[in-house]
């Protein structure tokens, strides 16, 4: 049997943490922020887990994550 191939795309966006979870970025934080609150800027800075509801898709995109 073959190896598994990665998503390459996601492979780039999707990192695991210390703990297990798999961390991603906001979306809605790269352009047209002019027309944004400061608030609602502040509130798309850093980083977020991905829910528990996503992480089946995401683990048959990246086989070889580690993810628990």
């Amino acid at each position: 049997m073959p190896k598994m191939k990665s998503n390459r795309g996601a492979a780039k966006r999707f990192k695991v943490t210390a703990s297990g979870k798999v961390k991603r970025f906001k979306a809605y934080a790269r352009h047209m922020m002019t027309c944004k609150t400061t608030k609602q800027k502040r509130g798309l800075r850093g980083g977020d887990t991905v829910d528990s509801a996503n992480m089946g898709n995401i683990q048959k995109l990246l086989p070889y994550l580690g993810a628990k």
